[in-house]
């Protein structure tokens, strides 16, 4: 089945150049080119106390790769919703699931117009399996899984991706309410992802690098505890080795030296 085209009728993009963007810094953090000033100021101002958000960056980037292979080659999966997917960059969710496996399906979930306007990167998918894009907010989870339905079965296991995303919703009910309601809709055999900054390796800096974001960034930003963390995975059975750095999850052998952890942590967990 060929990818679907963006729909002719998604509306222009507004986008403001003139207020910091998460996708926009992240994209500068991972050396893309879809930013603007005053993302780059306030990458480099981040950067200039907190010098491993790069390395958090990178290494959230390295998690997706390898959560995404594991499940299409260890645990069947062929279908993927992916919540705040950011700005199109290298190894995107579908990239990395039709390497493995050409028949996956992917939805891609955002709100951010800048994301809006780069979605025809994302749909460029596989002919055999199918990619879309749905503009709309984590915090409506209903409209995000009606839209969904048109891509992908969901009377069938589903990983559902939640990368750098749940840190932006601050209240911990809404939070829960948002991931029960997802995930009451998956079938059995589905899979959570999650990644979410951490202030257990540097408490202080952690907090210091969310003030920063939050007075001239937008959306504000939440940073949780590891336990904080693991209790979004409630009710699921999480794989080895549970929730950690993202980079001390199944990481790949190095050459030489070692792998560092970073302040950002993620888990996988299966929907029994």
């Amino acid at each position: 089945m060929e990818s679907r085209p963006v729909p002719p009728e998604i509306p222009e993009a507004k986008i403001d150049t003139s207020i910091p963007h998460n996708a926009r810094i992240w994209n500068y953090w991972l050396g893309g080119k879809d930013n603007y000033p005053v993302d780059r100021e306030m990458g480099e101002q981040i950067r200039s106390f907190f010098p491993e958000i790069v390395d958090n960056a990178l290494a959230d980037r390295a998690f997706l790769v390898r959560t995404v292979c594991h499940l299409v080659r260890e645990e069947g999966i062929r279908q993927f919703l992916d919540i705040g997917t950011g700005l199109p960059t290298h190894n995107n969710t579908h990239e990395v699931a039709q390497s493995a496996a050409p028949d996956a399906r992917v939805v891609y979930v955002d709100n951010d117009p800048l994301v809006l306007a780069h979605a025809r990167a994302l749909l460029t998918g596989s002919v055999q399996g199918a990619t879309d894009y749905v503009d709309a907010d984590l915090r409506d989870p209903d409209a995000i899984l009606e839209a969904a339905a048109g891509t992908l079965d969901l009377s069938r296991p589903v990983a559902l991706m939640l990368l750098g995303v749940v840190n932006f919703v601050a209240d911990d009910a809404e939070v829960r309410s948002i991931l029960d309601r997802l995930l009451a809709a998956l079938a059995p055999g589905s899979f959570l992802v999650v990644s979410h900054p951490t202030d257990d390796i540097d408490h202080e800096r952690a907090h210091q690098v969310a003030a920063a974001w939050n007075e001239r960034g937008t959306p504000k930003l939440t940073v949780r505890s590891a336990a904080d963390i693991e209790r979004l995975f409630d009710g699921l059975e999480l794989l080895e080795p549970g929730v950690v750095s993202c980079s001390l999850w199944r990481p790949e052998p190095t050459e030489v030296g070692g792998v560092h952890p970073v302040a950002e942590y993620g888990g996988v967990a299966r929907k029994a």
